[in-house]
Formats: structure tokens, C-alpha cells, sequence
């Protein structure tokens, strides 16, 4: 039989691998958000990219709060 800490180290360890799944999902989102999406003027998008790609879920995180929004107001029809 598992103790309580064996249940409680095992129901972390489940929290952390379900919580890095959707890091991960929501840092591909962006990567795929950018590259399709981001106007190919200047060098924008490549930089937003690198970002992205070497600041992980930081990077994505700070492209989702920052740029996202700032490129669909800009660009939204209507």
C-alpha cells in the first residue's frame, strides 16, 4: 500500500506532467500563431520567432500578452 507521501509525491508529479503538456501545447500554439499569422514586414516576425523559440514559455507567454493583441487590432477586419 502507498503511503500519503507516496500518494502526494505521485499526484505532483501528475500536476507537473499535466501542466508541462499545456505549456508545451500553448508554446507550439504560439510558435504556429506567429509564423502563420504575424505580417511579414521587416523583420518582425523572425524576431518574434526567436523569442518564442528561446525563451520557451516565457517567450510565448510574452508574445500572447504583448503582441497578440496589439496585431489583431491592427490587422482584425472590421
Amino acid at each position: 500500500m502507498f503511503g500519503i507521501g507516496e500518494v502526494f509525491v505521485l499526484m505532483m508529479m501528475g500536476i507537473g506532467g499535466v501542466l508541462s503538456l499545456l505549456g508545451f501545447a500553448f508554446w507550439i500554439w504560439m510558435i504556429i500563431d506567429c509564423a502563420t499569422n504575424e505580417p511579414s514586414h521587416g523583420n518582425d516576425k523572425l524576431i518574434w520567432l526567436i523569442v518564442i523559440l528561446l525563451a520557451n514559455f516565457v517567450g510565448a507567454a510574452i508574445y500572447f500578452f504583448v503582441r497578440r493583441p496589439q496585431r489583431l487590432r491592427q490587422y482584425s477586419k472590421g
